[in-house]
């Protein structure tokens, strides 16, 4: 299940925001997976990603740091 494999991703949509997948050709934003809260961006991932999966692994360690972050603040 995707819930068990990235629970912070799981998390972060179901209470805290949404997440983008791809390139915007109209937009400044360059990376290919992105955190969205209604302050904004609150994560970016890289250009590019050998796969899907890969992505999801790094969105997972990038909102699990975020949300830790943002408890301790």
């Amino acid at each position: 299940l995707f819930d068990d494999s990235y629970p912070n991703i799981t998390h972060f949509v179901k209470v805290l925001g949404w997440i983008e997948i791809g390139h915007d050709e109209d937009s400044p934003v360059t990376s290919f997976i992105r955190a969205i809260n209604p302050g904004g961006i609150v994560w970016e991932g890289e250009n590019q990603y050998k796969s899907l999966d890969e992505a999801f692994q790094d969105l997972e360690r990038g909102l699990g740091e975020w949300m830790l972050k943002e408890a301790i603040e």
